[in-house]
């Protein structure tokens, strides 16, 4: 690869792996969420970003031209070869966690996707327009539920702010551009950051003060999950979904 598809497989990576990790957290609560409807919205969201992510994993391996297709690049991958945003592999925790996590990645998704729709990468353009349909959904949902805490009794107020202030601190990676997003949004392919942050501020802003919440000062926010500095949960998330894969890779379904 020439160093300008070297940066769209990093690009794609980004965007694939962070669909497929929140997907597969999102999965964990598959017979363990609180109410029946939301172990069913749960399920389907997760379906989505993991369909998203062999879109986006697919393209990659393409770009890449190295015979890797969507299932290898996710389950013969190590940790540090992984690209996700650290914000995506945090613990699930209680329900009021996973639904602070689902928003503050879903009110970023959102603006990313609108604007990856006018990529000058037509397959970018392509992938993002479908996905945009589902995250529409997804951020609708997540802003109700945080809304419905915030604003519900004591204990769901405090669990989600807890939330809220726990998190913060992954919230910033992905708002950020670094050489890659930079270079790519000068060719046309990725989209810009500084609007997708405003679009974000201005939804997480809104949605939290009809929840009664409290946004943290701004503080030092973890970094590195886009450059493959990931943190400890990593490994054993991809201990569990890579294990079938790697345990009889000449399988056939």
């Amino acid at each position: 690869m020439n160093k300008l598809e070297q940066q769209q497989f990093e690009y794609l990576l980004r965007l694939g792996d962070s669909d497929l990790i929140l997907g597969q957290r999102l999965s964990a609560w598959l017979g363990h969420a609180p109410v029946l409807e939301e172990e069913m919205a749960t399920g389907n969201v997760a379906l989505d970003l993991v369909g998203q992510a062999r879109s986006w994993l697919g393209l990659a391996g393409e770009i890449e031209g190295a015979g890797r297709d969507a299932d290898r690049l996710a389950y013969f991958r190590d940790a540090f070869d992984y690209r996700n945003v650290l914000l995506a592999e945090r613990p699930n925790g209680d329900y009021a966690y996973t639904i602070m996590r689902q928003f503050l990645y879903d009110a970023y998704h959102y603006p990313l996707l609108e604007r990856l729709s006018a990529s000058a990468d037509e397959r970018i353009r392509e992938v993002a327009a479908k996905s945009l349909k589902e995250v529409q959904y997804h951020v609708r949902r997540s802003s109700e539920w945080v809304i419905r805490m915030g604003d519900g009794t004591r204990e769901s107020h405090d669990r989600i702010q807890a939330a809220l202030d726990d998190l913060w601190m992954y919230t910033g990676e992905m708002l950020t551009p670094d050489e890659v997003d930079q270079a790519l949004l000068e060719t046309g392919v990725a989209a810009d950051l500084e609007r997708v942050a405003g679009a974000w501020h201005e939804r997480v802003r809104e949605v939290t003060a009809e929840a009664t919440l409290v946004i943290p000062d701004e503080s030092w926010m973890q970094q590195g999950g886009k450059q493959g500095r990931h943190t400890e949960h990593l490994g054993y998330i991809l201990a569990e979904m890579q294990f079938l894969p790697r345990a009889y890779p000449d399988a056939r379904w």
